[in-house]
Order: C-alpha cells, then structure tokens, then sequence
C-alpha cells in the first residue's frame, strides 16, 4: 500500500508537510518556526509507540489516565549525521495499573506493532524503559 505525502516550501528555511490526509505541519531549521525534520523521525517515533500503548492498555481494560514519552536520540558525527542512538523513556499514569500488562504492551508496541520503530531500528539502536506512576489524586 503506498502513500504519498508533500512537502512545500513557504519562505526561507519553513516548509509545510501535508500527509495523505490532508493534514498539516510546518517543518524549519533550527532557526525557523517549525520542528526540523530529523526531530520530526524521533516525534514519528514517539507517537506511533505512543498509539500502540493507548490502544493495547485500553483494549486490556486498564485504567489509563495519562501517558507521555521522552525519546532522546544521539546522532552520528559525520554528515548525513544519522541517528544512531535512541532511548524512548515511558511514563505512564493510571491508578491500579497492573505491571505485567503494562510490561507487556510496551514490548509488543516495540517488537511487533510500531513501523517507525522498525524503520528506525534499522539505522539506530533504540532502547526503552518505562515507569508506572499512580494517578494524581483528585483535587477536592
């Protein structure tokens, strides 16, 4: 199945990405307003375990309250400069969170669901880890 995305250039070093869909982002340099387009790989990556993990954690019936990640990723020194090392830190917060079912749809995002970890696994070495966190008790 092929997809097919644009990219446009807007002005300087500013471009609009517009996937299959027909919805947008806005991709610069360092400099420019957007997110560059090496970052946006680690944000691909980041979201699409990010879904997988929703997905699995509901479908078990856990009580997912909240869910972020932090992907930090080194890149190589000479140019292309590829990424070659990715960390994904999962922080994820719901009360009663059972550990082994957590455990289990972080691995099975990372082995067998999420494509951009495939894709990326291919040049970097990706590694994980995670934290449960209870939720925030409710303000009264």
């Amino acid at each position: 199945m092929a997809t097919t995305t644009r990219v446009k250039w807007i002005e300087g070093r500013s471009f609009l990405g517009v996937g299959d869909n027909g919805r947008s982002v806005v991709m610069s340099s360092t400099d420019g307003p957007g997110v560059s387009p090496m970052q946006m790989l680690l944000l691909g990556l980041g979201g699409c375990t990010a879904i997988d993990i929703v997905d699995i954690l509901t479908k078990q019936r856990q009580p997912l309250e909240d869910l972020y990640l932090e992907v930090t990723g080194e890149r190589g020194e000479e140019w292309p400069k590829p990424w070659t090392r990715i960390h994904i830190h999962y922080v994820i917060i719901g009360a009663a969170l059972d550990p082994h079912k957590v455990e289990r749809a972080v691995e099975l995002s990372v082995h067998k669901y999420c494509g951009a970890h495939a894709t990326l696994g291919g040049v970097a070495e990706i590694t994980h880890d995670y934290e449960i966190r209870a939720a925030a008790p409710a303000a009264e």
